[in-house]
């Protein structure tokens, strides 16, 4: 079940890179990225939980500064 997570988190990352709308492919991405984090824990694979964490918090930023 937890790969599935994982195909499915993948196909989230993959639309989000086909959004025109940079800010739409923000926040889709963001959601991408929390559910990586969910299935990095699950794996206790912790560069992955830190790499979508940091991506989150980028996404957020300029979701932020574009305002």
């Amino acid at each position: 079940m937890i790969e599935i997570w994982g195909y499915i988190s993948m196909v989230v990352v993959l639309a989000s890179m086909m959004m025109k709308n940079i800010k739409t492919l923000r926040i889709v991405n963001s959601i991408a990225c929390a559910m990586f984090i969910l299935y990095g824990l699950a794996h206790e694979t912790y560069p992955v939980v830190i790499m979508n964490f940091l991506v989150i918090v980028i996404n957020l930023y300029q979701l932020k500064k574009g305002e």
